[in-house]
């Protein structure tokens, strides 16, 4: 026991996040493939004498963005994640994946998300261990994974570093991981799961039951962030028509709250349970919209209007409340959308979308390394002071924090697609103009936004950010080392250094 080490020992530690793997063509949000493929290459080759470890820390895949109605794929996991590694946009990552493991020393750790919670299943693991290693055992023995929602911790140099995808202090996007758990042990005892069984997060419903649906005419709606807070001003403006979807978000935000709630799990294959019900709080559309849009809203509003909405919000949340019903009278969806379908026509669709991007973009701190947002606050709250660096994803938004008392915080951002909306873009309508007709008459699928729009002045303007992120801790002149860094053209480089911190 003289030489046992309670945590695996590396000399560097390379980590990404959100990568997203899923979807047909013209449908896919992960955009830079080779570019990723030429990372996890140059990754192999760092530090050739020692221990490397590659954590992929969440939503590798996005079983969400595949064809189907199910929220969970237990039924057929590993078709849905083998037509993903089939795919030919992705394979070239596969194989890229294949060969790190191939080298000797190399270390390769899965972590669950919120968009690949199938990888908690163990045919799935075999399957992703047979795609990567065959049935090599000292391959084999370089993949890890982490799906049970306990992060994964390690030891470089003097310091411990601790990664977690970050949705687990996400009422939004919480794993029940027990229910997961259960649901591997139906597969393992031969059992199927009946699709009424799984109740999903307010996430994955929103994602599935809104924005799919959405993204079949707006492929860029989920590329926006904040999302949420994004999309549900945007969504009300582009097409009033979806009145019925926009209400459907309004009950997932109720299960959002409802999701801060534990689930009382008992081992077992059956008992699926429903998160608790107790203590819902009354979503308000102050929460929704923003000013701008809430204008549009209430500028002809009366007594009746003002009494309906605080009568739909007091009942939002409340078991059996129905939301498109105050008093057996209009219901408040229509009500709202009809109102904002005035306003609409009264300013024009393109001036109603650039005062909804407005909105959000006001005091943003979106792109701001520095921004201590919810998932840093959350997550810093519930770790154990012990922890060196702490390294999540998630939120798609790249993060350098200095803790203090000699600790710090990543977030390894993403390599999907970000739109990233300027003060210049949204200054009047003229400016927009060109924003708008990409926007809404795209219509062929994401190359076109790659494309970027013609300014006033013919320029060719980028919209799409050429951003992709990576966090690295090794050892340098016997200190950790802690760099963000930005992952550039195909990826075989060295990156271009963003922040870095020296544990001393």
């Amino acid at each position: 026991m003289s030489n046992f080490q309670e945590f695996p020992v590396y000399d560097e530690v390379h980590v990404i996040s959100d990568i997203h793997m899923g979807g047909k063509p013209g449908f896919q949000i992960l955009k830079e493939t080779k570019r990723l493929a030429g990372y996890v290459g140059w990754v192999a080759g760092q530090c050739p004498q020692g221990q490397v470890a590659l954590v992929l820390n969440g939503d590798v895949f996005d079983t969400l963005a595949e064809d189907s109605t199910d929220y969970v794929a237990a039924n057929n996991a590993v078709q849905v994640v083998q037509r993903i590694m089939d795919d030919v946009s992705f394979s070239c990552i596969w194989d890229a994946l294949a060969k790190y493991v191939s080298t000797e020393n190399r270390h390769l750790v899965f972590m669950i998300g919120n968009h690949d919670i199938e990888m908690a299943f163990p045919n799935v693991q075999r399957l992703i261990q047979w795609r990567l290693a065959g049935d090599d055992p000292v391959k084999r023995a370089r993949l890890q994974f982490s799906t049970v929602g306990s992060g994964f911790t390690s030891i470089v140099g003097n310091a411990k570093v601790y990664c977690t995808h970050g949705n687990e202090v996400d009422a939004w996007n919480f794993n029940r991981y027990e229910d997961l758990a259960k649901v591997s042990r139906r597969i393992n005892a031969g059992r199927t799961l009946a699709k009424d069984e799984w109740t999903p997060n307010a996430g994955t419903r929103m994602v599935k039951e809104v924005m799919n649906e959405i993204k079949r005419t707006y492929k860029w709606i989920d590329l926006l962030q904040p999302e949420t807070k994004a999309a549900v001003s945007t969504l009300a403006v582009i097409d009033p028509a979806q009145a019925s979807k926009i209400t459907d978000l309004l009950s997932i935000v109720g299960d959002k709250i409802k999701g801060s709630f534990q689930v009382d799990q008992r081992l077992s294959v059956d008992g699926f349970q429903l998160p608790t019900q107790n203590a819902a709080k009354p979503v308000t559309l102050d929460q929704l919209l923003g000013p701008n849009v809430k204008e549009g809203l209430y500028q002809h509003t009366t007594s009746d209007v003002d009494e309906m909405l605080l009568v739909a919000e007091q009942q939002l949340g409340k078991p059996g409340a129905k939301i498109d019903q105050v008093n057996g009278s209009l219901g408040t969806g229509q009500l709202i959308f009809d109102r904002l379908t005035g306003w609409i026509s009264g300013v024009g669709r393109d001036e109603a979308l650039r005062r909804a991007l407005k909105d959000w973009l006001t005091d943003d701190q979106t792109f701001n390394i520095e921004n201590r947002d919810d998932t840093f606050n959350e997550v810093t709250k519930v770790v154990g002071s012990n922890l060196d660096f702490v390294i999540t994803g998630h939120t798609h938004l790249e993060r350098a924090i200095a803790m203090g008392g000699n600790r710090f915080y990543f977030n390894s951002g993403t390599w999907i697609r970000l739109l990233r909306f300027t003060d210049a873009m949204l200054k009047d309508i003229q400016s927009f103009k060109p924003v708008y007709d990409l926007l809404i008459n795209q219509n062929e699928g994401m190359e076109e936004i790659d494309k970027g729009y013609q300014d006033a002045q013919g320029n060719w303007v980028p919209f799409v950010m050429d951003q992709t992120s990576a966090v690295s801790i090794k050892v340098e002149n016997g200190k950790a080392v802690g760099c963000l860094y930005h992952i550039e053209k195909d990826g075989t480089g060295s990156p271009l250094e963003i922040k870095k911190f020296v544990k001393v």
